[in-house]
């Protein structure tokens, strides 16, 4: 089969011939991968820096898929962390790693939303439990994840959603997806003390020093220091450490929280599969899948791609 294969680190994956996998055991299928998201975390670990990588090459990257079964079931999968990935002509499937997806479904559509998506649907569903009408800061808005935990805030009950980021096109979407208030991250801390100090959940994507001064900015404004925050921890996109001063973990009543592998079992996260999957082909979330020929997968790692939009493999 042909599959994207990285070489080295510092390159783009090629496109190359490469044995096809085999199923290993009772729960494990092969499939025919229709589309295969090219996401963030995809991206890290094929430059070896995600905090899963072993370093070990050549690999195929891709961490989850939209697949047809020999029968011809639609299938939405998270690839198993032992196997190869899933931008390949075809791949194994763990059938308890996976969900069946209705017929008609767009392939393209679910694998550009469901890892960005998931992002923001596990961290309030499985980490910060947000209660019906709580008001939720998103920190780094206008990236793709952060775009879509917009609406998913929204979407699980949140009465009030403040979004935050530096670009300011992207920003001028937010109001648009749902967001009551979009705050710019360049202009100062007045306009984030005012539209997010009694925020209940903050979903941060960015972490470095923009979260030192968010995290300084929101707890120095709490009219009520007492009030539970929890500040959960997904994404490191400027910078992978903060410095902490002791005296936040005092003066306020905050929970720092990670979101992730590791901090949510396999089985939490693929619990959670079924209904995001639903919201994603009910066409309530907004986003634009950029379809590319998987053998076009060296241009499309450089490609730039507008606001919004997601390139999704297609072999």
């Amino acid at each position: 089969m042909h599959a994207a294969v990285v070489h080295a680190f510092d390159t783009p994956p090629r496109y190359d011939a490469i044995d096809t996998p085999r199923p290993r055991g009772d729960h494990e299928i092969l499939v025919d991968v229709l589309a295969a998201g090219l996401h963030p975390r995809v991206r890290s670990a094929a430059d070896g820096s995600h905090y899963t990588s072993d370093g070990v090459l050549p690999l195929i990257p891709g961490i989850d898929a939209v697949g047809r079964t020999e029968e011809g079931e639609l299938l939405y999968f998270v690839a198993s962390d032992d196997a190869p990935g899933t931008m390949a002509e075809q791949a194994v499937v763990d059938r308890r790693r996976a969900v069946a997806l209705p017929p008609g479904t767009d392939p393209v559509a679910v694998a550009a939303a469901m890892n960005p998506g998931m992002s923001s649907w596990i961290a309030l569903r499985r980490r910060a439990a947000l209660a019906p009408g709580a008001h939720v800061l998103v920190l780094g808005a206008t990236g793709n994840a952060g775009m879509l935990a917009v609406q998913i805030a929204r979407h699980l009950g949140a009465a009030r959603v403040v979004a935050a980021g530096r670009d300011p096109e992207r920003l001028a979407l937010l109001p648009g997806l749902g967001a009551d208030a979009a705050v710019s991250l360049t202009d100062g801390e007045e306009a984030l003390a005012r539209e997010a100090a009694d925020a209940d959940v903050v979903l941060d994507y960015v972490w470095g020093p923009p979260t030192e001064a968010a995290l300084r900015t929101v707890l120095t404004a709490r009219r009520d220091r007492a009030k539970p925050l929890a500040w959960v921890q997904i994404g490191s996109v400027a910078g992978p450490d903060i410095t902490l001063p002791s005296a936040y973990l005092r003066a306020a009543n905050v929970s720092l929280l990670g979101s992730g592998q590791g901090s949510v079992s396999t089985a939490g996260i693929v619990a959670e599969l079924p209904a995001l999957a639903a919201h994603i082909t009910s066409g309530a979330l907004a986003i634009t899948p950029v379809a590319v020929p998987l053998a076009d997968v060296e241009a499309a790692w450089t490609t730039p791609v507008p606001p919004g939009h997601r390139v999704v493999l297609t072999p």
